[in-house]
């Protein structure tokens, strides 16, 4: 009896000072990132020295080289090229769209435009009545008066929904969809709000899929502002586009996910993966989307091989290829991790741009295990953050496919201006905060030790 009451009572006390030792880990590894960080400094060579990094284009070759090259500096215990065949759309020239007339009256308003990523080209100069919609609702109300138009989305956020990932995924299907679904009813070609939060006239570009149903019209996204006249406008009279676009396909590409590696000395197997997305579009640097996420990871290795961290379980900071139009790259690691027999218990992508860190999210597999792993936020509140349910990324997704009860979590930066640059000529370099960057690194290190050191809960 003395000797359960001794452990009852000890139990707290050995609890406490394991919270302690890990506060001064964790803060070790903060200072190490904010006073020598280098991932501001990588970015600075992958968004100049390299720039946009669209999929199978010799920048995004020429990055997964950089990668591999900067990781081995770090002296993981290896590093390694991962290969994968990706899409390899070309834009193919430069997008055009303008108003042609208005109530019959003859102009020549150019808007802002660019074609969305995998459009096809519109083969040669488009002439067509517009017929301006707000939603799908309105366009199936009105599908008799689609054939041979070509349809507008006003496919604006809605300003309500806080969170601005909830109003992107609301309006993002118009991007991906929309083309097929006008196309069904006989649109020669179709034009939508930009998928921005941004009070400018810069066009985003982004992924979009056909319907093999259907005819593979030309799709592109418009200024902000021109949209929003072009809406206004469309909505009293009779307005007369024109549009042309060239994108189109070459072969596959052979690309690379880079694989940095260093392996657990208790518990070997088990596998923590951290990563971001190498490639970006055509039209920007790739800052925020997702250069931030790369560098973060790679800052992460630095620091831990800086402090002579040992972890106990191997953790893999991986920088995926092909996100933005095709997610070949987070498939190719699934596809071997299970090939493999690996036993993947973690993972955490960065792909939500290098803005003030606010949250790791958390897609625990029960209430239970995210009541647990939610513990651990007193540890990272000294550095902005607290830790959220629901997170994950899109290139870590596919490894559910591998093991069902795999923790995937995300980084949650403050995401207010992340849509006004998305996909946008305004991702830059420039418009990235080196403290916010930095931060961002220091909670994921955070929170991959705390599940290096503890596993993760059933």
């Amino acid at each position: 009896m003395r000797k359960l009451f001794l452990l009852m009572f000890c139990w707290p006390i050995l609890t406490q000072a394991q919270i302690n030792q890990d506060s001064i880990t964790i803060k070790k590894m903060s200072d190490e990132i904010m006073t020598n960080g280098k991932a501001y400094d990588l970015l600075r060579q992958l968004t100049k020295q390299i720039g946009g990094r669209l999929a199978g284009s010799p920048q995004q070759q020429n990055a997964a080289i950089w990668g591999q090259r900067n990781m081995a500096a770090f002296s993981p215990d290896k590093v390694y090229m991962q290969p994968c065949k990706t899409p390899n759309w070309q834009r193919g020239g430069k997008d055009f769209a303008s108003v042609v007339s208005v109530n019959g009256k003859a102009m020549n308003r150019p808007l802002a435009a660019l074609a969305l990523g995998n459009s096809l080209g519109s083969k040669g100069l488009i002439e067509a009545e517009l017929l301006a919609v707000a939603d799908f609702d309105e366009l199936e109300k009105r599908k008799a008066e689609v054939k041979g138009k070509i349809v507008y989305y006003h496919s604006m956020f809605d300003p309500n929904i806080i969170q601005t990932f909830g109003a992107y995924g609301k309006a993002g299907v118009y991007r991906s969809t929309g083309a097929s679904r006008a196309a069904k009813y006989g649109a020669v070609g179709v034009m939508l709000h930009s998928l921005s939060t941004a009070p400018d006239n810069a066009p985003h570009t982004g992924g979009m899929k056909y319907d093999e149903d259907y005819p593979k019209i030309p799709a592109v996204a418009l200024g902000p502002n021109d949209a929003k006249e072009l809406y206004a406008n469309a909505k009293k009279g009779t307005i007369r586009v024109q549009m042309q676009t060239y994108g189109y396909f070459l072969p596959d590409a052979d690309e690379n996910n880079v694989v940095a590696e260093i392996k657990g000395s208790t518990f070997p197997n088990e596998i923590i993966t951290i990563g971001g997305h190498l490639d970006s579009w055509d039209v920007n640097e790739g800052a925020h989307d997702d250069g931030a996420g790369i560098v973060q990871t790679m800052e992460i290795l630095r620091t831990m091989k800086a402090l002579n961290y040992q972890p106990k379980r191997t953790i893999r900071f991986v920088l995926f290829a092909n996100e933005e139009n095709g997610m070949r790259g987070g498939n190719k690691y699934a596809e071997l991790a299970k090939q493999n027999n690996e036993q993947h218990v973690f993972a955490l992508e960065s792909d939500a741009g290098g803005f003030t860190p606010r949250a790791i999210g958390i897609s625990a597999t029960s209430p239970e295990q995210f009541k647990k792993m939610q513990q651990w936020a007193s540890l990272l509140k000294p550095y902005g953050t607290e830790i959220t349910a629901g997170g994950g990324g899109a290139d870590i997704g596919p490894l559910k496919n591998v093991n069902a009860t795999i923790v995937l979590a995300g980084l949650v930066p403050d995401s207010q201006r992340y849509f006004d640059l998305h996909h946008a000529k305004t991702d830059v370099f420039e418009n990235v905060n080196k403290r916010e960057l930095l931060l961002g690194a220091v909670n994921m290190a955070a929170i991959i030790y705390l599940v290096d050191q503890y596993g993760v809960p059933k």
